[in-house]
């Protein structure tokens, strides 16, 4: 048991840290559209940097156990893991668009569908581009 930990620790890690994140998404994203009335995708993206700033120290601390220590070489790896981010932003922002302007359902509902989307494409993208063993 202990070594089927160990060979996923990564994934596990990333899972934990990921639900975290989703959760420092969604409730940013729930404040800003309950109780200050923002358009639904400026919401998403101030919760998206809410999210990517938590999942940046995280992620490099926790996870992938990131070797880079100098600002050049952090400055690197977190201008890759904000590209990364930013294009499934992308795929975040038209997922919700789709479920809430096209087909004007439930905006919380589409935004759970969306952010199980970004999490394995965020965790894929990071082990590939970001965080890849050297």
């Amino acid at each position: 048991m202990m070594n089927l930990i160990k060979k996923y620790q990564d994934i596990l890690l990333y899972l934990v840290f990921g639900v975290l994140t989703t959760l420092v998404n969604l409730v940013t994203f729930y404040v800003l559209i309950t109780f200050t009335g923002l358009n639904v995708q400026i919401a998403n993206v101030i919760a998206w940097i809410a999210s990517v700033l938590f999942a940046y120290v995280t992620n490099r601390t926790w996870v992938f156990h990131s070797t880079a220590h100098t600002p050049k070489e952090i400055g690197k790896e977190a201008f890759t893991f904000t590209s990364a981010r930013f294009t499934t932003l992308l795929v975040d922002m038209a997922i919700v668009w789709f479920g809430v302007q096209l087909l004007q359902q439930d905006p919380f509902i589409w935004k759970l569908i969306d952010n199980v989307i970004v999490v394995i494409l965020n965790y894929i993208l990071s082990k590939v581009m970001v965080f890849k063993d050297k």
